[in-house]
Formats: C-alpha cells, sequence, structure tokens
C-alpha cells in the first residue's frame, strides 16, 4: 500500500456551509451539527488543505493557495473562496476565540504556502529536465472520521464482591442465605458477562481497525477517481491524437466503474460493522444492568445483615433474662424448702405437746 504523509496540524469544531451555486447569495448547510475542520500538510507535495468529514462523506476539501483570503463576516462567522471547488465556504464558530484562531492559522498556513510555491518555483527554473509525469502520479492522503476526531477507549467498570457470611443459627439466618445464593448467582452471571464483554471488545477494536483501513482504501479509490476523470479532459482537450484518446477514455471509464463498484462493497461492509458495533453497545447496556441488580442484592444483604445483628442481640438478651429468672426461681425453691423444713419441725413439736397433754 501507499504510505501516506499527510497529517492533521490544527483541529477545531464548527457549522459548515458553501454558498448557493445558483443565487451566489444564500448559504447552504452542508452539516446537520457541529464537526471537525481541520488543518492538513502533506510533507511530500509540501501542500496544505482544509479537510472536514461528515460521516464518511468530505464536506470541505480545499488546497490553500497564496490568492485565497479568509474573511470575517461577523464575530462567530467566517468565509474564504476556492476557485478549484468553484464555490464558497463558511463555518459558523461557537465563540470568537475559535474564529480569530482559526483565521491566524489559515494567514501562517497561507504564508507557508506562498513560501512553498516560491521555493517550488526556483527549483524548476534550476531545474533542466522536471519530471512532471511522477507528481502527476502522487496521490493525496485518504481521511477517515477517526483520524480527525479519534476514538474513545472503552472502559469497563471494576465490580468489587462481598466476603461470604458467617454462619448464624438456622432459624434467623434463612433469609439471608437465599439473598446469598441469590448475589452469587449474579456475581457469576457477571463474570460470564465480562468474558463476553472482553471478547466482543476484542472483536470491537479489530472491527475498527478494518474499517479504518477500508475507509483509507475508500478515499484512495476516490481520489484516484478523480485523478482519472481530470486526466480523461486534459486527453479530451488534445485534438491531434483524438483516436488514442478515445481509446484511453474507455478504458479509464471502465477503470472508474470497477472502482465504484469496489467502493458499493466497502460501504455494504462497512455498514454490517456498523450494526456489529451497536449489538456490542446493547450487551455492554445488559451489562451494566446486571452490575446494577447486582449491586441491589448487595445492599439488601446489608440490611439482612443488620437484622440478623439485632436478632441476635435480642436474642441473647432474652438468654440472660431467662438465666436471671432461673437463678431467682432456684433462690425461691431453696428458701421454701428451708420454710417447709421449719414448718414440719414446728406440727411435731405441736404433736408431740399434744400427747403429752
Amino acid at each position: 500500500m501507499t504510505e501516506f504523509r499527510e497529517q492533521p496540524i490544527f483541529s477545531t469544531r464548527a457549522h459548515v456551509f458553501q454558498i448557493d451555486p445558483n443565487t451566489k447569495k444564500n448559504w447552504v448547510p452542508t452539516s446537520k451539527h457541529a464537526v471537525t475542520v481541520s488543518y492538513f500538510y502533506d510533507s511530500t507535495r509540501n501542500v496544505y488543505r482544509i479537510i472536514s468529514l461528515d460521516g464518511s462523506k468530505a464536506i470541505i476539501n480545499s488546497t490553500i493557495t497564496p490568492n485565497m483570503t479568509f474573511t470575517k463576516t461577523s464575530q462567530k462567522f467566517g468565509q474564504w473562496a476556492d476557485s478549484r471547488a468553484n464555490t464558497v465556504y463558511g463555518l459558523g464558530f461557537s465563540s470568537e476565540h475559535h474564529l480569530s484562531k482559526f483565521a491566524e492559522k489559515f494567514q501562517e498556513f497561507k504564508e507557508a504556502a506562498r513560501l512553498a510555491k516560491e521555493k517550488s518555483q526556483e527549483k524548476m527554473e534550476l531545474t533542466s529536465t522536471p519530471s512532471q509525469e511522477s507528481a502527476g502520479g502522487d496521490l493525496q492522503s485518504p481521511l477517515t472520521p477517526e483520524s480527525i476526531n479519534g476514538t474513545d477507549d472503552e472502559r469497563t467498570p471494576d465490580v468489587t464482591q462481598n466476603s461470604e457470611p458467617r454462619p448464624e443459627p438456622t432459624q434467623n439466618a434463612l433469609p439471608f442465605s437465599h439473598s446469598s445464593a441469590i448475589s452469587k448467582h449474579w456475581e457469576a452471571e457477571l463474570a460470564t458477562l465480562k468474558g463476553n464483554n472482553a471478547k466482543l471488545t476484542a472483536a470491537l477494536l479489530e472491527s475498527t481497525a478494518n474499517v479504518k483501513q477500508w475507509k483509507q482504501q475508500l478515499a484512495a479509490y476516490q481520489e484516484e477517481a478523480e485523478r482519472l476523470h481530470k486526466r480523461v479532459t486534459e486527453l479530451e482537450c488534445v485534438s491531434s491524437q483524438a483516436n488514442a484518446v478515445h481509446s484511453h477514455k474507455t478504458e479509464l471509464n471502465q477503470t472508474i466503474q470497477e472502482l465504484e463498484e469496489t467502493l458499493k462493497v466497502k460501504e455494504e461492509e462497512i455498514e454490517r460493522l456498523k450494526q456489529e458495533i451497536d449489538n456490542a453497545r446493547e450487551l455492554q447496556e445488559q451489562r451494566d444492568s446486571l452490575t446494577q441488580k447486582l449491586q441491589e442484592v448487595e445492599i439488601r444483604n446489608k440490611d439482612l445483615e443488620g437484622q440478623l445483628s439485632d436478632l441476635e442481640q435480642r436474642l441473647e438478651k432474652s438468654q440472660n433474662e431467662q438465666e436471671a429468672f432461673r437463678n431467682n426461681l432456684k433462690t425461691l425453691l431453696e428458701i421454701l424448702d428451708g420454710k417447709i423444713f421449719e414448718l414440719t419441725e414446728l406440727r411435731d413439736n405441736l404433736a408431740k405437746l399434744l400427747e403429752r397433754s
């Protein structure tokens, strides 16, 4: 594959507009919401470009030239004309600071483009036989939404597990044991989901890498098709080679059709991968729901532990009261036995006195 050396050097977010090609007065929005607008630098060809993507569609692809001018028309809106694209681009920013920063970068890269053009002209004057064909064969580097906007890392929260409860009397520990079994069940379910989530995350990362590679190939095919169209136009202008131009045009049109078919196949593959990503997100939501349920079970376990502790205290207090009652009853029995013995002796003495009298 071709090694692409075009890299983003400054990015911001703005609403993108283009001038109405019919009226040349009204602005037509090309994005439904604010998108990323970036300056790119091609170190191979020493070229600066302004690029913006809405999904996989390039809504701005403007090469900065020394004769371009960026004009601030309000505190948050600016515009510039691109003669190559035969249009005028407009950007609506969220603040005046963002507009000023973008305008400063535009002037900076415009000056850099002017210096690069002057150096290129000096080299062409010093070179007796410049190679134009090799320069025409270079491809602009393809752009993907991932290279401009970036990707987000997925994070999986950690879930702590409670230690198993200590054994208690069977009569009071029944609800707690039942809740503990439920908690273990949900913990097992959560562990299974963690494993599935790890596998899906790996598959998702692999799919994302494939999507990025295919989008790069897609943009390369688009750039190649654009270059071939321009080449067809140039060949049609050469009247002395009409027959050769017609034959070459047929071959180029066939190549373009093949590229378009390849683009359709890649787009279908991208849609399939998007569906897989949506499925992975649904599984992530299910995992979060189970995590929440596990937390609720843990809270119930804590409540049951509190109730069990309270019952233990009440049972211990009741046992202490029963022990004290037994001690008091034993003391009363001992006193009663003594009184009965005394009454028996008194009865015997009275009987002896009656016998004597």
